[in-house]
């Protein structure tokens, strides 16, 4: 289903930065162990040793790994349900997000909607009391946060876990890759409720981004329901996009996660996304010496957009609704900077072998893109700054922070 005719709207080329938010009932215990990053681990020490707090439903029915013992420790052994219960998001402030979002330079921001644990954030048709209105909070958690979004400019994607679901299945956890592909449901029961699902949020929101996770139900792929589906998608948002983790040839753009996936990083439209931590979901494990600082934010920043692509970097909220303070830290001592040199990445291409070469410096670290007529360099010291501006007098020379 992939249109290569189709290239992205004029927006997501522009575009360099979205705000990934993973908030969940899962930010509840909100514990993973932080063991590395995703596609750095041994996918067969990974699972068992999960560093993403939000699949702590899966991670702590692995018998013996550390997230099963925490949660028999922490919790005395409950089940994973009653976390949404005891959520009461009694801080969240969609305008206060939007705005820290917005600050940092933000181009777009994707919730999630419904993730690994099949509880959704809005009432989500069909789905019962596995939706945050009948229970725990008691409020759709998705539409205030969709209108903050979008009163403070930026345009809005929504995230639904497509491939895995494990409250519609009594399937045994995911211990492998290879599960990955054959623990999830499959069948025209599960493809026709999120299906449902999905339909309901383009109908609801017209979300520019349709970020879908891990793959689509089988059934949904052979019956012609997914190419239906996206043929209303495309209806409703002619300038919407989707991503690549549908199981089938179906993308507008492709995307990496940490060290996973970076074959796709190539040519230009790209995304890569990853937490300020090890965690997409929020982990109270992970302190300052876990997570971004926002000189290396920056970098990292520079690095994705001079190689073409946009950088989706994730949010994790507490239960009460706040970002927790050494997320914010970051974000908002990165904020000046990347605000700053957002007008600098408007219609930007990828330096030529020669351009390239004429603003190295031996070993230092560099990077740069055309912007219109100007070549941009970012680096990372006053001394390599004056080399660079040495050799080429013309280009707009920019430091990372301190």
């Amino acid at each position: 289903m992939t249109d290569s005719s189709r290239p992205l709207p004029e927006w997501a080329q522009q575009a360099t930065l979205g705000i990934f938010v993973h908030w969940g009932p899962y930010s509840v215990p909100a514990w993973a162990e932080p063991t590395g990053a995703w596609g750095a681990i041994d996918p067969e020490i990974w699972f068992a040793h999960n560093a993403y707090a939000e699949w702590y439903a899966n991670t702590m029915r692995i018998e013996g790994s550390p997230a099963a013992r925490h949660q028999a420790e922490a919790h005395a052994g409950q089940p994973y349900d009653r976390f949404l219960d005891e959520w009461a998001p009694d801080q969240f402030d969609p305008d206060d997000w939007a705005s820290l979002f917005r600050a940092v330079g933000a181009d777009y921001v994707i919730p999630t909607t419904k993730h690994h644990d099949g509880i959704a954030l809005w009432e989500a048709p069909r789905s019962g009391g596995r939706n945050t209105v009948a229970r725990g909070p008691r409020r759709d958690l998705l539409s205030p946060l969709a209108d903050a979004i979008r009163r403070a400019g930026m345009r809005l994607g929504v995230y639904y876990s497509g491939g895995l679901d494990w409250s519609f299945t009594d399937l045994p956890p995911i211990q492998s890759q290879d599960d990955v592909e054959t623990i999830r449901p499959t069948d025209a029961a599960y493809a026709r409720y999120a299906t449902d699902h999905v339909r309901d949020l383009i109908d609801r929101f017209r979300p520019s981004i349709i970020w879908n996770d891990i793959d689509w139900p089988d059934a949904g792929k052979h019956d012609g329901s997914l190419d239906e589906l996206i043929r209303h998608y495309r209806d409703v948002v002619p300038d919407g996009i989707v991503n690549d983790r549908w199981g089938t040839d179906l993308w507008d753009y492709r995307t990496s996660e940490y060290a996973h996936d970076v074959g796709n990083e190539g040519g230009s439209g790209w995304e890569h996304t990853r937490g300020l931590g090890f965690s997409f979901g929020h982990n109270r494990v992970e302190d300052e010496a876990l997570t971004l600082s926002p000189r290396e934010l920056a970098r990292l920043y520079a690095d994705v957009v001079s190689r073409g692509g946009r950088l989706l970097l994730n949010v994790g909220p507490d239960a009460s609704g706040r970002i927790p303070d050494v997320q914010r830290r970051t974000l908002e001592g990165a904020a000046e900077w990347l605000s700053a040199i957002k007008p600098l990445t408007s219609s930007r291409r990828m330096l030529t072998a020669d351009e390239a070469a004429s603003v190295a410096a031996g070993d230092a670290w560099v990077r740069g893109w055309v912007s219109g007529d100007r070549l941009i360099a970012v680096v990372g010291t006053a001394e390599t700054a004056a080399r660079v501006t040495e050799a080429r007098p013309d280009a707009v020379v920019v430091r990372l922070p301190e």
